[in-house]
């Protein structure tokens, strides 16, 4: 009978003990922004939050809302202009935190005859409309009294359009490293602005799907907090944070840190800080609704508090 019950109790703590440990799918592409999640795992931080997150790298951002709407993923890393056409399309999502913001590791570069954003009227810049970079243009664009029809944009993917302008092929282009750095392989090319002059406009969050959150209400504000302690470790650790991130995209420490230096990380304070409804984040997700209601890529009336939040932040910085 004795023997019973031991096992009994046995059984029950083993059970329990497996539940503690909420199952949660997280994705993202290859981007150093994104690369704390995996110092969070590799440290145990998720582990000491109850939480078993898989962490699983998605290049298609295509792929992004389907994913999230449906259930297959949990919890996505992502640009805030792009994760606003997915609400506003229907994906039931929720911003947990803001993970980084570029500060010079976007940019655009233009020609030597190119001086001031002014002097691309009527030249032919490339970029990709499908990705942040047509959000950070149009922001570029509206801080300089600019309209969009006064330049000649020649669509393609960022990487594409760095190669284009460093081969002569367009005036100018919106994109990142390393071709911010090979600009000058072309006589007189150079970075004419950069994300560093662009505060909060590039920014990377985390979102979960709302679903999710219904069944597991403790569960944001425990990766808000792991996320939070990575960031913590990660400043008094660089090199070894960018081992355990090179390690998980598959490339080099030092391609990790030269990455790096174009983005700040946002923690706990920093969270505190610009996650704050009516500015900061939310004024950054209010100005791509504006943009997107514009260009007519969304058409329902939703504002950042919708789906912006900073419950959870202030959760995990306790």
């Amino acid at each position: 009978m004795h023997k019973l019950l031991i096992a009994l109790c046995l059984t029950l703590t083993a059970t329990c003990a497996f539940a503690a440990d909420t199952p949660v799918t997280v994705a993202h592409a290859t981007w150093v922004g994104y690369g704390p999640l995996h110092i969070a795992k590799e440290l145990g931080y998720f582990k000491g939050q109850g939480l078993d997150v898989n962490l699983t790298i998605i290049e298609d951002e295509s792929q992004y809302a389907a994913a999230l709407a449906s259930g297959n993923i949990d919890g996505l890393g992502n640009v805030i202009d792009r994760e606003v056409i997915h609400f506003a399309k229907g994906t039931p999502e929720t911003v947990i935190f803001a993970m980084d913001e570029s500060t010079g590791g976007d940019g655009v570069v233009a020609a030597g005859d190119i001086k001031a954003v002014a002097d691309l009227k009527g030249r032919t810049v490339a970029l990709d409309k499908s990705s942040t970079s047509y959000f950070f243009f149009l922001s570029i664009l509206e801080k300089n009294g600019m309209k969009e029809d006064e330049v000649n944009i020649q669509e393609m993917g960022a990487s594409d359009a760095g190669a284009a302008f460093v081969a002569g092929k367009v005036d100018a282009a919106v994109t990142w490293e390393p071709w911010l750095t090979n600009a000058g392989q072309r006589e007189g090319g150079h970075v004419l602005i950069s994300s560093r002059e662009m505060p909060g406009t590039i920014v990377d969050v985390f979102v979960m799907n709302a679903g999710f959150i219904a069944k597991h209400p403790e569960a944001p504000g425990k990766m808000a907090r792991a996320w939070f302690k990575a960031i913590e470790w990660y400043k008094a650790n660089p090199a070894k944070g960018d081992e355990i991130m090179a390690k998980a995209f598959g490339l080099s420490a030092a391609e990790v840190a030269d990455m790096a230096k174009g983005v700040t990380f946002k923690g706990a304070a920093e969270n505190l800080a610009f996650v704050k409804p009516g500015q900061g984040l939310y004024a950054v997700a209010d100005r791509a609704i504006r943009f997107w209601k514009e260009k007519g890529i969304i058409e329902k009336d939703v504002t950042a508090a919708d789906f912006v939040t900073d419950k959870y932040v202030v959760e995990g910085a306790k």
